[in-house]
């Protein structure tokens, strides 16, 4: 595999290590570490879209891309760690290049991973990397800044900012290049130029770096269409195509902490411990005696998942089923179906429960009952479900202001937080980690509560 060597020698500090991805590097990549270089790269955005969704704090959020950068983008070889940066960041651009919507979201999380990494260069490194996006501004001299010092120091105190000092660096430049320092009222406005400390810099630069990027992503877009997802479709476009939708998380095509679910509890289980999508697909079944394919399947998996054995799946779904189709039509036409998710027939695969980004991107049509209760439900419809879970009114409405902006899976997290009174910081990413982490809470409860009831058995 041809290489691209760190561009930062020994002792150089004011070099970047910081790529701006101009153009793809003439590279043979492996296929396999084209997916997994693109997979972590992916945990790192997705991670910040979480800490985002979740209206952290600007020193959390530093935290938080620091951890998340350590944890995937390492390299066995730490000179090869440039080659996965750029690699992971122009996969990703395949992947993220196809509709508006992947463009927007693939767009705010690069930028907001730029701006963090932009803060960690040296000082001589981010002049270098200005210097490469063409920002050629001159420093402010010292009778200029002495002119305008008090103004300065007024937006400082106005802001909570640092004051400046007299050897301090400040660039004058055109206002409309720095749109988020001017709209915040964080920056000194004079003769239609904005005076931006170094500290500030970060702002300019990400204008640009979004914009460069911007302009490349419709440019990708436009090559992947015309010639490269007909030219790869049995390689490369399968994985591309997969990728935006994928699941980075735990297995749970077996079931873990909790060997099984018996049929005997699974009423009070589902009533306890299924999230929303799962319990409306629950109830439905129980009230119809009936599933279409969709909901037959992210159901099925879905307990497979949990622990439910193939014989009480079997005689589950048969017996529900019956009362709505006769169990002679039954055993002809969905028993196989349900072998086949369990491995005992066709392929014997091990077919693996659905994660929120499939179910999220699912299309339930006319008598479907699948897909996700927050992206596909009514207003009315889901506030009256999550009532029925024993949402309050006020999580309610915090659940529902992040339905209107789209964070599904946040909205997930918040109902489980509801619903069991603790929080939840990884986040809700899978229907089945929702169980598994129900199931540890309401464990933990029944032990206290039995515990709390031997102390008062032994003394009376």
């Amino acid at each position: 595999m041809l290489a691209v060597r760190s561009r930062k020698p020994v002792g150089y500090d004011d070099v970047p290590t910081l790529p701006l991805y101009r153009s793809a590097p003439a590279l043979d990549v492996r296929l396999e570490e084209f997916e997994l270089f693109a997979i972590d790269r992916l945990r790192v955005l997705k991670g910040i879209s979480d800490g985002l969704s979740r209206g952290k704090k600007h020193d959390e959020m530093e935290k938080l891309i620091k951890g998340l950068w350590k944890a995937n983008m390492r390299h066995p070889q730490a000179s090869e760690a440039i080659n996965k940066d750029i690699i992971s960041h122009f996969v990703l651009r395949l992947v993220y290049c196809r509709t508006d919507e992947l463009r927007k979201w693939f767009l705010s999380m690069e930028t907001a991973l730029f701006r963090h990494r932009f803060r960690n260069e040296r000082p001589e490194a981010q002049r270098s990397l200005m210097a490469e996006f063409g920002l050629a501004y001159k420093k402010v001299d010292s009778s200029e800044l002495e002119s305008v010092m008090d103004k300065l120091a007024q937006v400082a105190r106005s802001t909570s900012q640092s004051l400046p000092t007299v050897d301090a660096i400040f660039y004058k430049v055109p206002f409309e290049e720095v749109p988020e320092l001017v709209a915040s009222r964080r920056v000194f406005i004079c003769k239609g130029n904005a005076y931006i400390a170094m500290s500030q810099v970060v702002s300019l630069v990400a204008t640009h770096f979004r914009s460069h990027l911007s302009k490349a992503l419709i440019l990708t877009n436009r090559k992947w269409t015309s010639t490269i997802v007909e030219q790869e479709k049995n390689r490369l476009t399968p994985i591309v195509e997969a990728l935006s939708t994928s699941y980075l998380g735990p297995d749970y095509s077996q079931p873990k902490e909790f060997a099984e679910i018996s049929l005997r509890d699974i009423d009070d289980i589902a009533k306890s411990s299924f999230p929303i999508c799962m319990r409306h697909l629950f109830e439905k079944l129980r009230e119809d005696h009936h599933l279409k394919h969709g909901g037959r399947m992210q159901l099925g998996l879905f307990l497979k998942g949990v622990g439910l054995k193939l014989d009480d799946a079997l005689a589950f779904w048969k017996a529900e089923f019956s009362r709505k189709v006769g169990a002679e039509r039954f055993d002809k036409e969905y028993a196989y179906s349900i072998r086949h998710n369990y491995g005992r027939e066709g392929k014997r695969m091990d077919y693996t429960p659905y994660s929120c980004q499939k179910i999220i991107s699912s299309t339930p049509g006319v008598g479907d009952h699948h897909g996700c209760p927050y992206r596909h439900f009514s207003e009315e419809n889901l506030t009256a479900a999550l009532s029925r879970m024993g949402v309050n009114s006020r999580a309610l409405s915090d659940v529902m202001n992040k339905v209107r902006n789209k964070h599904y899976q946040l909205a997930c997290t918040l109902t489980f937080e509801a619903v069991h009174g603790t929080s939840c910081e990884a986040g809700i990413n899978h229907p089945n980690q929702y169980f598994s982490d129900s199931q540890i809470i309401m464990k933990s409860k029944n032990q206290s509560t039995a515990k709390d009831t031997q102390m008062e058995i032994e003394s009376s």
